[in-house]
């Protein structure tokens, strides 16, 4: 769970607005190669619920608030994210579920890859038993 990390972008304040940003290898600690954003999540439901064998993530809750549940195959560890200015790295070969949204949320998510359903691990169980492996 250690290579989980909270990180907060850049936040520059100004009466007009603020702004905050992030950008390849800087912020995030990889090149973004795709870009996706879920939004309108009906109350209750729950989005993600797998884990990739490759991709990393960077989530950031643009508008509202939601919950990314994250399991390493052995401890599992929730994380609420409710700003703009900061957001989730997820490595690779972490179960993941995005749950509890909030009323117009918007969750803005970049991988270092394209999709690839390949790359997807969709059953728990196999998860676990390809954590217990490594």
């Amino acid at each position: 769970m250690n290579s989980i990390k909270l990180i907060d972008l850049p936040k520059i304040l100004d009466k007009r607005g603020n702004l905050s940003f992030f950008e390849n290898n800087h912020q995030i600690p990889f090149e973004i190669k795709r870009t996706y954003w879920m939004y309108d999540v009906p109350g209750g439901e729950t989005r993600g619920s797998h884990a990739f064998k490759e991709q990393q993530e960077f989530i950031v809750a643009l508008s509202g608030s939601f919950d990314v549940v994250l399991h390493d195959g052995k401890e599992e560890r929730t994380i609420s994210l409710s700003r703009s200015y900061y957001g989730l790295y997820i490595p690779n070969l972490f179960w993941r579920k995005i749950e509890n949204f909030s009323t117009n949320s918007l969750a803005l998510i970049v991988s270092d890859r394209g999709f690839s359903e390949k790359d997807y691990i969709r059953d728990f169980e196999e998860f676990k038993k390809l954590r217990c492996d490594e």
